[in-house]
Order: structure tokens, then sequence, then C-alpha cells
């Protein structure tokens, strides 16, 4: 709990800033007085102001921010003062104070992904370990071992990067081609694939899965690296260093085997045989019980041998510091374009909106990242910054968007939109603005 917390304040946090610094920024190159820099909602617990009169505060709440500036709308402005206010300023001034908030995200992931450029990118090959059966993959003719190179024209690297072109085919009907290099074949193979609507109106928890690959992992020994004091392998006599090569009569070959059968016999006896040493053991194991997803499992408190990566699938770049600006650019502009499409998905009814996730998933996805190590984690603030600059600039009142296509229509007119249009359109943005963040609560309170 206490590091979801942590990670979603960190990213947040930073987000929000760079977010509002923006907007700051461009308003004081306009001439417009900043009353008020706040990061957060609500009490605030840190005060200062600066040489220009201007407050700048961290509040209690860290899942927003907003920068208040000098405006006749707001209030009486000193005629002293009036040339300061954001209301006199031309429509174009305007248009790049609001516009500087999402364009300043796009700039942070820019940066961001430029310092993962430069600190090394390491991934593993898209090798296949299984292709599944009655779906789209299956429709070639790839086989365990062989490797994705690219999927619909997109050249695939990692993992990542095939779930980054499987998002963008959702929904979509085309027939695409899938190359791969085949195992202990020196030409590239490419196979059709026919998709239908592909995954409309479900919500895929792995894209990669519900394409019909299972991803190669390298297989995990039955040697044990870790018994655990008190529990159920330690008063069976278990060491580190045992092999299992036997349960119950059934050989032993893979890890796997004996995790499925201790979970499938809570607090009945196995009779499991050991190599230790060159001998052979014969212990009687009796699984401790857990409950599980509203199911009771078996446990033996046991940790494996954790299994060794062929080195060969290992990708490492690193990249110079012009080359991973470009890298940075090009990494920005493909998740903006993914974050726009999956939108416009959702909107036409292709991508349900159980989809849309809330601060809870948010927070866990920014725990589970940092876990994975900085690169993820850094990654993840990138992907993060793009959806918060793409989401602001969407024409919704209230928004960025929203004060954009008000200037936007000015502009054209050479007049403003009316207040009383303006107040009307603000009021049904907030209700579309909490309707979706109901829904995204709810989504969050689901899937836990």
């Amino acid at each position: 709990m206490f590091q979801n917390i942590l990670s979603i304040v960190i990213s947040l946090g930073v987000l929000i800033t760079f977010h509002e610094f923006g907007h700051y920024f461009i308003a004081r190159r306009c001439g417009v007085k900043v009353l008020r820099f706040s990061v957060g909602f609500g009490k605030p617990i840190f005060r200062y102001v600066g040489k220009t009169g201007t407050e700048f505060t961290l509040s209690m709440i860290p899942l927003g921010g907003y920068v208040r500036m000098l405006d006749e709308r707001e209030g009486g402005v000193p005629e002293e003062l009036k040339g300061q206010a954001f209301n006199n300023k031309t429509v174009w001034q305007r248009i790049a104070i609001v516009a500087a908030g999402p364009i300043a995200n796009f700039i942070l992931a820019v940066f961001i992904y430029a310092v993962v450029a430069v600190l090394g990118i390491q991934s593993v090959a898209p090798k296949v370990g299984h292709v599944e059966q009655n779906t789209p993959l299956a429709q070639t003719s790839i086989q365990a071992e062989d490797e994705l190179l690219s999927i619909a024209g997109e050249s695939v690297n990692s993992w990542e990067d095939v779930n980054l072109v499987l998002a963008g085919l959702i929904g979509q009907t085309r027939t695409i081609i899938v190359r791969y290099q085949a195992e202990g074949v020196s030409s590239q193979q490419e196979g059709e694939i026919h998709l239908d609507r592909w995954l409309v109106g479900d919500e895929p928890n792995n894209l990669i899965r519900a394409f019909g690959v299972v991803p190669w992992r390298p297989k995990v020994l039955p040697v044990i690296a870790q018994v655990v004091e008190n529990g159920a392998a330690s008063s069976a006599g278990f060491e580190e260093g045992d092999k299992v090569i036997e349960i119950d009569g059934e050989l032993i070959t893979s890890w796997e085997q004996v995790v499925s059968l201790v979970q499938a016999n809570p607090s009945v006896a196995l009779s499991v045989i050991v190599e230790r040493g060159g001998d052979s053991q014969k212990l009687l194991l009796l699984p401790n019980s857990t409950e599980r997803d509203g199911e009771v499992i078996g446990y033996a408190g046991l940790a494996v041998v954790p299994p060794q990566w062929d080195e060969s699938l290992i990708r490492e770049r690193h990249y110079g510091p012009i080359d991973s600006v470009f890298y940075g650019v090009a990494q920005t502009t493909k998740m903006v374009s993914l974050t726009v499409s999956s939108i416009g998905k959702m909107l036409q009814g292709l991508i349900s909106v159980d989809n849309l996730s809330g601060p809870i998933t948010i927070a866990k996805v920014a725990s589970a990242s940092a876990d994975s190590g900085l690169q993820s984690f850094l990654k993840f603030m990138a992907y993060l910054s793009v959806s918060l600059g793409v989401l602001n600039l969407l024409p919704i009142p209230m928004l960025d968007g929203g004060h954009l296509l008000f200037f936007g229509i000015e502009a054209v007119r050479r007049k403003p939109v009316s207040e009383k249009i303006q107040n009307m359109a603000y009021r049904i943005g907030a209700s579309l603005l909490f309707a979706l963040m109901a829904i995204a609560i709810f989504n969050d309170i689901a899937r836990l």
C-alpha cells in the first residue's frame, strides 16, 4: 500500500508540476500576472510567495493542479494591472498559454524516453513458446521456438513492441502479414492473418495471449533454492539443492509440475523423491492449505533456482545524446498516435469503456513498474505524461482542449463565444468528466 501511494505521488507530482509549469512559463512570457501556482488540491501544506507576487503552493490532494492568473472575469482588477490580465491578451497569446500545458507533457515524455535510451534499453526478443489454438496467430504456420520479426508491417524487436502493435490492431477488420524467423531456417517466413473486428467489446488482460502467442521462457528445473523455515517442506526434510525427481509416482521434469501437484493437494500427503548429493531420498510432504480467489490450494514453502536465459535473446541498445532525442521523439509520437487511436475506437464502440482506468489502477501499475526497475518506471511515467497531454487536449469544456476550442472559434469569428454559451458548455463538460471519472473508479473497484 505504501509503495502504491508513493509511486503514484511521485509520478503524478512530476507530471502535474511540469504541466502547470508549461502554463506558468508561457503566461509569464506573455506578460500575464500569475496569482497562484498550485500542485494538488485542497488545503495547502506548503506555501511560498515569489518576487513577482506569485503564490506557489503544495496541497494535500496530489491528483491535479492549477495556475490561477489575473482575469477580469473572476473579479475586479486594478486599472494599472489590466494589461497583465489573461482576458486582455490577444487570442493567439491565450491559445499559446493554454496549449503550453499539454505541450510540456509531450516535451517531458521526449526527455524521459531520451534518458531511457541513454541509460540503455534492455529487452527480450519475441521468441514464441507456444501458439494457442483458435487464435489469430494460429492461422499461420509459426511454431514454438520461432521469433517474430514484424506484424502488420511494423518491426518488433521485443515483447513490448509486439504489445504496442497489437494495441493498434484492436477493432480492425483487415488482412495483415506476420513475418518471423523459423528455428533452423535461414530465410524469413511469413503468414497471413485475417482479422474481423478483433477484440471488439472485449476487455483483454493480455493482448499477446489474445493474439495467440505464449512467450518463450527458459525451462525452470525443479531444483530447490530455498526452504521456508517452519513450512511444510521444512517439516518434510527438504534441503537447498534438492532436485525433485518424482511426486506420487509422476516423473517430474519441470518446476511447473511441482507447483501444480502441490496446489492441487492441500493437506494431502504426497510421496516425493528428491536427488541429493547423487543419492535418492524419499520424503513425505503434507502441503499446507490456503485460500486464493475463493479456492483452497496447497503450498509447501519452497523457492526454485531461477532459470538461465539464453543470452542471444537479451537485446540491449544504447544511444548517444543526439540519437536518444530522436528516439524520444519517435516513441512519444508513437504513443500519442496510439492514445488518440484508442480514444477514437472507444467513441466508436470498438473498445469497451470497461478498459477505462482510474487512480487505483494507475497506482498499481506505477508500483509494479517501480518493482520492475528504473527503466520500467521511467517508461510508465513517459506514457502517463503522453496520456495526460492527450486527454487535456480533448475538446471538452473545463479541459485545456475545451478552452482551445473556444479560442479557436474566437480567432475565426474575430469575437469571443458568449459567456452564456461558455458557462453552459462548462457545466456539460463537468458532468461528462465526473461521469467518466465515476466509470473509471468503478472499473478500478471491479478489478479489485
